[in-house]
């Protein structure tokens, strides 16, 4: 009996996990980009409140036809300035990067998890405090941004399609003609 006990308590502790991981499978953002989808498993465990927002918007539509404002070789591709960076509607260049959404600033949700290739993380300005809208993919590690931006998530197909994004100029990467996120669709 004992030993039915121990098996029973062990196939619990599985579905445990299996429920997580499949809880977790449902956060993704699927990002329509000119040259074909990207997605990304976001990661609610590890920054639920900037996880929430970024569904929320995708759910709204906020985040289709938003520019990548941002590009900078070997470094990131930055978007999600979905108050000056639609391009369908009121784009504004001289002001892209500087924006954000309806919705409230998100405090910091700092982690372990770091920025290596393919990892999506939180833009923000000076204060921690501060992220709201905008993202970034990773083009390549980038361990100096590890415990000082939030991460969300991670590229998990479609990466090929990131490195086609249209690299900008100068020392803050600002994209002449930039590519954008064509639609953003979050969920299943």
């Amino acid at each position: 009996m004992k030993l039915f006990y121990i098996a029973f308590a062990g196939v619990l502790y599985l579905a445990s996990f299996a429920g997580d991981v499949f809880a977790q499978a449902n956060h993704t953002l699927t990002i329509q980009l000119k040259d074909g989808p990207v997605v990304v498993q976001l990661m609610p465990d590890v920054a639920p409140k900037h996880v929430a927002q970024i569904e929320a918007l995708a759910k709204k539509g906020a985040y289709d036809n938003v520019a990548f404002h941002r590009v900078i070789d070997g470094f990131m591709a930055q978007t999600g300035d979905v108050q000056y960076g639609n391009m369908s509607k009121g784009y504004d260049p001289s002001l892209a990067g500087t924006g954000g959404s309806d919705l409230p600033n998100i405090p910091a949700e700092f982690s372990k998890k770091p920025f290596v290739r393919g990892t999506v993380g939180m833009a923000r300005a000076q204060d921690p405090n501060s992220a709201n809208s905008q993202f970034f993919i990773m083009f390549a590690d980038g361990s100096f941004l590890n415990g000082q931006y939030t991460v969300v998530g991670t590229v998990v197909s479609g990466m090929e399609n990131v490195d086609k994004i249209k690299r900008g100029a100068g020392q803050n990467g600002e994209v002449s003609d930039p590519d954008r996120m064509v639609k953003v669709t979050a969920g299943k």
